[in-house]
């Protein structure tokens, strides 16, 4: 087994373009089909993301349509809109769920600002995730031989590419959160 910081990277970047989508999801303003990329749905045993079980168009400026591939699973998937945490209420029409985009008031905003950073803690969560188990492949390799100042460099590399992420992260916070406060 040999030790590799570019792995480690990659999963790091992976955290950061998966908030980079969920914060799409939180789109100010006009109604767009991603906002609703975040929700998953329980259908058929296992969930799955909204856009795999339904078309989702925004036909108006306040307005998304979302057309259930299944109509069984329309009630699934408005209840699934509904506890999303995006402060949606759909109205279901038989196969086809109307999703008014409500007026952005500062509740709103600010509803949709701690939103945002829910989804950046996830991140940082999964970031601090990666690097334990990259200081835990350290501690197996020191145990298997490797040198104490390889180790600690390596252990180093780590700890710093940890912290850039994690600044990239709170950067990516504050400008969606300026975002949003500021429409």
């Amino acid at each position: 087994m040999t030790f590799n910081i570019n792995d480690l990277r990659q999963r790091m970047e992976g955290a950061v373009n998966n908030l980079k989508e969920e914060f799409s999801g939180l789109r100010t303003g006009r109604a767009a089909s991603s906002m609703l990329e975040p929700v998953t749905v329980e259908v058929y045993g296992s969930r799955m993301p909204l856009n795999q079980v339904a078309t989702i168009t925004a036909p108006e400026p306040r307005m998304l349509s979302v057309q259930v591939w299944d109509g069984s699973q329309a009630k699934t998937v408005e209840k699934a809109i509904r506890d999303s945490g995006l402060g949606l209420n759909p109205i279901g029409e038989g196969s086809v769920i109307r999703v008014p985009i409500p007026e952005l008031n500062q509740e709103r905003r600010a509803e949709l600002s701690k939103v945002a950073g829910k989804y950046a803690e996830q991140a940082r969560v999964a970031v601090r995730n990666i690097r334990r188990d990259g200081m835990d492949m350290l501690k197996k390799l020191k145990g298997d031989g490797m040198p104490e100042d390889e180790n600690k460099r390596h252990g180093d590399e780590i700890q710093k590419q940890t912290d850039a992420i994690i600044q990239k992260i709170d950067t990516m916070l504050k400008d969606k959160e300026k975002d949003i406060m500021t429409v």
